[in-house]
């Protein structure tokens, strides 16, 4: 029996130095990617540089921790907004380095937000460090009218937030390294089964001493399938199966009867 594709939906594609070899990975092994952007300037490169990879999916994204120093670059992410259903990384990070310019972060992204649900539908790869309940309250009201649906990337927050965020019908893209600490194992427990993704958030994370590649998240779900209880196969349909949904809302249908994934 053929099994369901690898997903590895937050990774940095265009920042690995040996991008060729990685793409080729994605493509010949059929591993469906979120290709993030830190900055809408990259877009255009980005698009270029995906060109003939129909497993991966690029994202517009414009990097809080970017958002300073290339807050000109805003005008670029509303220029090209509309060429693609996905956006990330976007968010908000109030952590000691960044929180400094908090405060344009929280405008910029309630800018993206707005823009988002205008230009519905739109999926949405959500940075959320230390200010997981102010995303939530920006994003609420969008994700229940279901003009977006937002992907919570490596999620850091609390047990409550975790809640409030599953109540809210948010999704989760785990990687391993979230799977390092206890708490991030309880909450990759917590998640329902249909909300729950795979990333790697390449090459920004290591594996074996090198970055972290796509084909990596096998090791992820070799984790999550032992920490919930399931089986290797049974785990990679259901994330599989999850990606196809949001393909599915991507492309303007919300009432996915099952996956349409290939496999490989």
């Amino acid at each position: 029996m053929s099994e369901p594709s690898l997903v590895d939906y937050h990774c940095h594609l265009d920042l690995y130095s040996d991008y060729d070899r990685v793409l080729q990975e994605c493509i010949n092994r059929n591993i469906e990617v979120l290709a993030v952007t830190t900055t809408p300037a990259a877009w255009p490169r980005n698009k270029e540089l995906s060109r003939g990879a129909p497993s991966v999916r690029l994202a517009l994204g414009f990097h809080p921790q970017l958002i300073a120093e290339r807050i000109d670059d805003f005008g670029l992410f509303e220029r090209y907004l509309s060429e693609s259903a996905f956006v990330g990384e976007v968010g908000l990070d109030a952590s000691p380095r960044f929180y400094k310019s908090f405060d344009l972060q929280l405008e910029i992204f309630e800018r993206i937000v707005s823009l988002c649900a205008a230009a519905s539908p739109k999926v949405v790869s959500v940075h959320s460090v230390r200010a997981t309940s102010k995303v939530l309250q920006l994003v609420s009201d969008a994700v229940r009218e279901k003009k977006i649906v937002v992907v919570l990337h490596w999620f850091s927050g609390s047990n409550a937030e975790a809640k409030r965020a599953i109540t809210a019908g948010c999704y989760f893209s785990v990687n391993h390294q979230m799977l390092g600490s206890q708490s991030g194992r309880v909450i990759a427990t917590s998640i329902p089964i249909d909300r729950i993704l795979t990333e790697t958030d390449g090459p920004f994370t290591a594996m074996n001493g090198r970055p972290a590649c796509p084909a990596d998240v096998q090791f992820t779900l070799d984790q999550l399938a032992d920490i919930r209880g399931v089986s290797l196969r049974e785990m990679r349909e259901r994330i599989a199966a999850n990606a196809d949904v949001l393909d599915q809302y991507a492309a303007g249908s919300l009432h996915s009867a099952g996956s349409k994934r290939k496999t490989v």
